[in-house]
């Protein structure tokens, strides 16, 4: 007995240094690391998706398993794969689109579906003399690519300025998790007291409509994987008329409003003004306190021999969907600067055509002249003694 109690300090040391060591063996031994490189991975429906994982142990003398599971809040929590020292066992219902390949840890869908959205757990355990595991999760989520968008006016015959209002809606065929955003110009339009849009932006409230408005709008559908643009469209807005004028000739215009050309000179006006339908334009005459309609359209031509020596002339415009007017009113003075100078140019020619016959008969002459003196010199001389006097020969002879 005295042996055996003189041997109780030493047994017990020996324990207590042999249970440090098997403990350090041990931690060194269930160490487990798994990682993931995103914890959000975004898939497309059809198309394959790769969750990828990896993991490290302390040794490789071990039994290792990794277990993929998956939970979502229409179908709960699932097992869908499990793999133990690279010997795979997937799950009867879900396995034939979940696939692993040990020793990776990285799981594969093929293909996505709609209802793999959710959250996805790894898990690696290693059991030898200690068992240890470690986790990771990773969140799916899972969309379909957004169509082209169209966009549709209504009221689609069209608005009147300051009367009636527009709504613009945004529609896809197809996606998931569809953000809407509203483009002017291809700038992203702003709410505004005028411009008000829905809860989820798929339409777009004009109230009231302005001709402002009158603009190229599109609507921009997209998810977390695709976007696409819809064709331009711009609402049919009526509005005006506005900015009316009057113009004509430079030469004809005296002042604002005041145009003047001679008699028998022909003249024209052209009445314009912004509008939304076409105008319809008429035209009046005012003189001697009485208004005379002469025509409709846009151009007036005036015959100046046939009108007043002053009258004042009206061009009224009316937009025939917007209901509203406008007009414009200008004065015509008949001069006789104009003819007077169109006699003195005729005058200018007439001179000019005398004194240039003229000068051409004269010239004529001397060429004539010249050419008989040269050609036929004993004919001339001939002549011009024939001619003289008995008495020019008398004297010749006596001096």
């Amino acid at each position: 007995m005295g042996h055996d109690a003189l041997m109780d300090p030493f047994s017990s040391k020996a324990h207590f240094l042999l249970y440090e060591i098997c403990m350090l063996t041990i931690g060194s031994y269930g160490d487990v690391t798994v990682t993931v490189p995103n914890v959000l991975i975004l898939g497309t429906v059809g198309q394959p998706l790769l969750l990828p994982a990896n993991y490290t142990t302390g040794t490789k003398d071990h039994n290792i398993q990794i277990t993929w599971t998956f939970q979502s809040q229409s179908s709960g929590s699932m097992l869908l794969v499990t793999a133990v020292n690279n010997t795979l066992t997937p799950d009867m219902e879900h396995g034939h689109r979940f696939f692993l390949s040990p020793p990776s840890a990285s799981l594969l869908i093929n293909p996505v579906e709609l209802r793999d959205d959710g959250e996805y757990t790894i898990k690696v355990t290693v059991s030898g003399m200690k068992l240890a595991s470690a986790s990771r999760q990773l969140i799916v989520q899972v969309n379909v690519p957004v169509s082209k968008p169209v966009v549709r006016s209504d009221p689609a015959w069209g608005a009147v300025e300051y009367v009636d209002n527009a709504t613009l809606s945004c529609t896809v065929t197809r996606g998931t998790k569809v953000i809407y955003q509203w483009l002017k110009d291809g700038k992203p339009l702003l709410p505004s007291s005028r411009h008000i849009f829905s809860s989820d932006n798929k339409m777009l409230f004009i109230s009231p409509v302005l001709k402002d408005d009158l603009s190229n709008y599109t609507c921009v559908a997209k998810n977390p994987i695709s976007m696409n643009e819809s064709e331009p469209i711009a609402p049919n807005i009526y509005y005006g008329p506005y900015d009316l004028m009057v113009k004509s000739e430079p030469r004809f215009k005296v002042s604002e409003g005041v145009f003047t050309a001679g008699k028998g000179e022909p003249v024209w006006f052209k009445c314009s003004a912004n509008s939304n339908p076409p105008n319809v334009y008429s035209w009046f005459q005012k003189a001697d306190n009485k208004t005379t309609p002469i025509q409709w359209g846009p151009v007036l031509n005036i015959k100046s021999e046939k009108v007043p020596d002053k009258a004042d002339y009206m061009c009224c415009v009316y937009n025939n969907i917007t209901g509203k007017r406008d007009e414009t009113q200008f004065t015509f003075i008949l001069s006789a600067t104009g003819q007077e100078k169109l006699k003195q140019k005729e005058s200018s020619l007439h001179s000019l055509g005398i004194i240039v016959g003229m000068s051409l008969t004269l010239i004529v002459c001397i060429l004539l002249y010249f050419l008989l003196r040269r050609y036929f010199p004993r004919k001339v001389v001939k002549e011009e003694l024939y001619h003289r006097s008995p008495a020019y020969y008398t004297q010749a002879h006596q001096v």
